[in-house]
């Protein structure tokens, strides 16, 4: 495999490319769907591809392959590099690229229970019994879908920097969706599970405690009631918290889109949050699901801080954008496969913790909620936000009070960063897939934290 990478990479020197990458793969993938204790769709098999980007007079050239037929991918360069002639002469800014230290490298990932090794028979059978566990929890639960996906085998790179790196990536992750109803109440929830260390995962996040924890989630919302709508005082739970700074804040701060005018594009070294407000974008989290080593530029991953004490100190970056703002590059380049090209991504985005009790959090305020879990969420580049709310609670004279149901919350992200007044000492990550053209895993989360009001609304 190395050997033929090399001759591809030399041959789009040869032409007069300014630089060359090569990614290949070599995956075995397993995805399926259950609905209500049947099998919709099921699918596994291997996937392997290349991706032939090439720099050349300032343009990006990008072709795919379907195949990894060392003729093909010379041919494959050699239409890259034409394709990078031909888009410059439209190119207004040339690009240029950070420089980077050349990496030779094998990453290899260890699993106690590797999925491919794991019959798919097994994988639908812990499915079926979360739908089990979430039907038997009661009879008011009327629906649940569970969509299954693992993923293993090899990333190749290579680029005419001299970085050659082999890196192992193993994936598992599922999403359960479950709905219940009562007279004309209609209530439904989810929940995502991701591992980086493989299907040991499902021996923790047993069948009978997911589907038990949704279940009760559903039900508990029947007998709920409507927010009030306003502007009141909220304890935001961990991962209503991760959902907000990776939606809220975190794209704002991808390099590419600060470029394009983001809210944060003047805001450098400014400060936009209080002074209890610090947050990261880590790639380094052992067994976080945005962990890895290398991006899919060779950049090794790393600690970024964004946010310091309300001040914002960093961007996360390409080698294209860390050249435009002289910074270094992040380790935040990623494709979701070979067939697309890498663009700047969150990792592990996350609000870092503080020192209040849940307990203290909440003594003071009067009248306000509790929001605990997400049910989705969306932010525009002018900074505002809504991020929707699946289980919440009155929060009256410092006690927690009744459930609330269809809440949702929004707002100017800036504007809210700077009304957080107090952050827990607690701390969780939350997996998820994130859309950004492209689909990527991720982790967000953070500590319990304190706003002193925030819009509270209905629906979403």
């Amino acid at each position: 495999m190395k050997e033929d990478l090399v001759k591809a990479v030399d041959y789009g020197q040869k032409l007069g490319a300014d630089y060359v990458e090569v990614r290949t793969q070599k995956l075995f993938k397993t995805l399926f769907t259950t609905k209500d204790g049947e099998v919709e769709a099921a699918k596994e098999g291997t996937e392997n591809g290349a991706g032939i980007r090439v720099l050349a007079k300032g343009a990006w050239g990008f072709v795919t392959l379907g195949t990894l037929d060392p003729k093909l991918l010379k041919q494959a360069v050699e239409e890259a590099f034409k394709m990078a002639k031909a888009a410059s002469f439209r190119v207004k800014t040339p690009v240029k690229l950070a420089e980077t230290k050349a990496v030779e490298d094998r990453v290899v990932t260890k699993s106690r229970k590797d999925p491919r090794e794991i019959p798919i028979k097994e994988k639908i059978n812990v499915a079926l019994a979360m739908d089990k566990a979430i039907f038997d929890y009661d009879n008011r639960v009327k629906s649940c879908t569970i969509d299954y996906l693992d993923l293993t085998g090899t990333n190749y790179f290579i680029n005419s920097d001299g970085t050659y790196i082999e890196q192992d990536k193993l994936y598992v992750w599922s999403r359960i969706l479950a709905s219940a109803r009562e007279a004309d109440v209609f209530t439904s929830g989810r929940e995502e599970i991701g591992s980086t260390a493989g299907f040991e995962v499902f021996d923790v996040e047993t069948p009978e405690i997911v589907g038990t924890r949704i279940a009760k989630r559903v039900i508990d919302q029947l007998k709920a009631k409507a927010p009030k709508g306003g502007t009141f005082p909220a304890v935001i739970g961990t991962n209503v918290v991760g959902v907000f700074i990776h939606e809220a804040f975190g794209h704002l701060a991808e390099a590419d889109l600060t470029l394009s005018g983001s809210i944060l594009s003047d805001k450098l070294g400014k400060k936009i949050a209080s002074e209890v407000v610090t947050t990261y974008d880590d790639g380094t989290v052992d067994g976080a699901f945005g962990s890895f080593k290398y991006d899919d530029e060779g950049v090794p991953t790393q600690k970024s801080l964004l946010v310091r004490n309300g001040k914002v100190v960093g961007l996360m970056h390409n080698r294209e954008t860390a050249f435009k703002f002289n910074m270094q590059p992040t380790g935040n380049a990623r494709a979701e496969d070979f067939r697309f090209e890498p663009i700047i991504r969150m990792r592990n985005t996350y609000l870092a913790s503080g020192d209040h009790t849940f307990e203290e959090l909440i003594e003071d305020i009067d009248f306000g909620y509790y929001l605990k879990s997400f049910r989705g969420g969306q932010a525009n580049l002018d900074g505002t936000f809504q991020v929707g709310i699946q289980e919440a609670y009155e929060v009256v004279e410092g006690q927690l009070g009744s459930p609330v149901r269809n809440a949702s919350i929004s707002g100017n992200t800036l504007e809210t960063l700077h009304k957080v007044d107090a952050v827990g000492r607690d701390f969780k990550l939350w997996p998820g897939r994130c859309g950004k053209v492209q689909t990527a895993f991720i982790c967000d989360g953070g500590p319990h934290i304190r706003v002193r009001e925030v819009i509270v609304g209905g629906g979403a």
